[in-house]
């Protein structure tokens, strides 16, 4: 029986690829973003086993509802991939603006956290797996960066809850990449990392042996 794959931030960018990537290898995804149009293109070029659900993940319980109804469409799920995560326009602390920092954590930790707590009981039941998008950053130290510390905190929660899910048989991994080439940046990156590529070490994750878990990936540009 085909598995299930659920993504937020699924519109564009690394997880627009994941779907694609993983509908490819035989996986049933359901998509969460707020643009309602890409998703359901991005849904009607995979294919019926692609599911659109419209919802802000900062709103918990429309991202409750939406982790609800793709368990009740697909018959449950096999992983989630918490991937929707933004930065700011002005960065460092004394120039920063506290306004954008709320928001930023609001998706980067707070939504990450909301889906975890929804997803958790359906992947209880599969022994499944979550994978979150931390970064590079999430592993050094960058002057004055609000949005490198809000990837620490993906990291050490992505090592926290797979102690955690260890115990029922469930994974966690964090997916660090480097400098991917995608709208987080305003110039086409065609040197750096592809999303693509960042698809590609999320299915190598989840298609691992049962005796192994994958932690974290860590990926950097090779130009």
């Amino acid at each position: 029986m085909p598995r299930t794959l659920l993504i937020t931030g699924a519109s564009s960018g690394i997880g627009a690829a994941t779907a694609r990537t993983a509908a490819q290898r035989g996986w049933r995804v359901a998509l969460l973003a707020r643009s309602a149009d890409k998703l359901e293109s991005l849904a009607g070029k995979i294919g019926k086993h692609a599911l659109a659900l419209p919802c802000d993940v900062t709103d918990r319980d429309a991202l409750k509802r939406a982790i609800d109804g793709a368990a009740e469409h697909f018959g449950g799920l096999d992983a989630v991939f918490a991937n929707a995560g933004t930065g700011v326009s002005r960065p460092g602390i004394e120039k920063g603006d506290p306004e954008e920092w709320r928001q930023m954590i609001d998706l980067n930790i707070l939504a990450v956290l909301d889906t975890a707590h929804a997803a958790i009981p359906h992947l209880k039941k599969t022994k499944g797996h979550f994978v979150v998008t931390g970064s590079k950053a999430g592993r050094d130290h960058m002057k004055g960066s609000v949005y490198s510390a809000t990837k620490w905190f993906i990291h050490g929660f992505g090592e926290n809850l797979a102690e955690e899910m260890r115990e029922w048989g469930g994974r966690a991994t964090v997916i660090a990449p480097g400098m991917v080439n995608t709208a987080f940046f305003d110039e086409d990156k065609p040197g750096k990392i592809q999303p693509e590529d960042v698809a590609e070490a999320v299915l190598f994750a989840l298609e691992q042996p049962r005796t192994a878990a994958v932690r974290e990936v860590y990926i950097m540009p090779n130009d």
